[in-house]
């Protein structure tokens, strides 16, 4: 059992699951980069991912550069069953913005989404139970690796006031809906892919794509690698990010990363650290049986005594 919980500990920054339920004992945090994940807190949780980071951005042929920094929010709450979960992204930004002639500082929300998302397949519910009498078979390559959770999104954006990050057209509601697909490569590595639209039946509307792979080094470090890139006739391009995340407790995690794009008109650099905290006390343990199988009456104790499990005991769908 030390040997299992390790290895859950060690991928807690992977956004992982447990085997039966989307609820972790250790925090699964869309931090530090900007992908979704496509499992949810778990019902009756409440989770913040805070950030703050520092943005210069420099466009040679226009002659204009700005320097500032903005704040980040991402409020998550579980809400009527393990698979759905509401989901507040507001995005704050001010800087220092220098042009020929211009010399002026600018302020406002460049994102407030409101949304919801639902995890649509698991393919964790429908794997086999462990083998307790071989490590090797546990641990053996499976092609069902391959096959994707997949959850989707829909929300809305919100404009406030005249944002001066946005086009002068922009409504002031507006739809985004994505789709997210998440895969797990043994017990290191995960791979999540969100395929936007969004901002449609506006003058620009935008198609996206964000694939983050992360890989787990220890029990408390992992470190990611993402590719965001996005078209409109607005604006279009491409991002790098690279960033680590520090487990400091179950629930609380930190991180820091950086951001760079491949064009020069403009140019983009960000540097970014946040927490993320996961409020779980109102959170309750419920066991499901697999579809099928035959309740006993040891089964029925130990539904009773929701911390304990038994290595004889049947398999169980853990959903929170």
């Amino acid at each position: 059992m030390t040997t299992i919980k390790n290895m859950l500990v060690a991928s807690f920054l992977l956004i992982s699951i447990s085997q039966y339920a989307q609820y972790t004992d250790i925090i699964n945090s869309n931090r530090p980069g900007k992908s979704m994940s496509a499992f949810s807190v778990g019902k009756t949780v409440i989770q913040a991912e805070v950030g703050l980071y520092g943005i210069r951005e420099k466009h040679d042929l226009l002659g204009y550069q700005a320097n500032g920094f903005g704040t980040e929010l991402d409020a998550r709450y579980g809400a009527f069953f393990d698979q759905f979960e509401f989901d507040l992204n507001t995005q704050y930004q001010y800087d220092w913005y220098q042009a020929p002639l211009v010399n002026d500082t600018r302020g406002g929300f460049k994102q407030v989404t409101l949304g919801a998302k639902y995890l649509v397949y698991d393919p964790f519910i429908k794997e086999d139970k462990p083998n307790l009498l071989s490590w090797k078979a546990n641990h053996s390559f499976k092609w069902n690796q391959f096959i994707p959770a997949v959850a989707v999104y829909a929300g809305v954006n919100l404009k406030f006031g005249n944002n001066p990050f946005t086009f002068p057209t922009d409504r002031m509601i507006s739809p985004k809906v994505m789709i997210i697909t998440q895969h797990h490569f043994g017990s290191k590595w995960v791979w999540v892919n969100n395929i936007i639209a969004d901002k449609y039946m506006t003058d620009y509307p935008t198609l996206g794509i964000i694939s983050t792979m992360t890989r787990g080094f220890s029990m408390l470090w992992s470190g990611f690698f993402e590719f965001q890139g996005y078209k409109s006739d607005y604006y279009a391009d491409t991002v790098f990010r690279l960033g680590a995340a520090y487990l400091v407790r179950e629930n609380i995690q930190l991180d820091a990363s950086f951001s760079k794009n491949i064009k020069e008109t403009p140019s983009l650099l960000l540097a970014n650290i946040g927490m993320a905290w996961r409020f779980d006390n109102n959170y309750e343990t419920n066991y499901k049986r697999v579809k099928g199988e035959k309740k006993s009456k040891k089964d029925k104790e130990s539904k009773k005594d929701k911390g304990k499990k038994r290595k004889d005991e049947v398999e169980l769908e853990k959903t929170k």
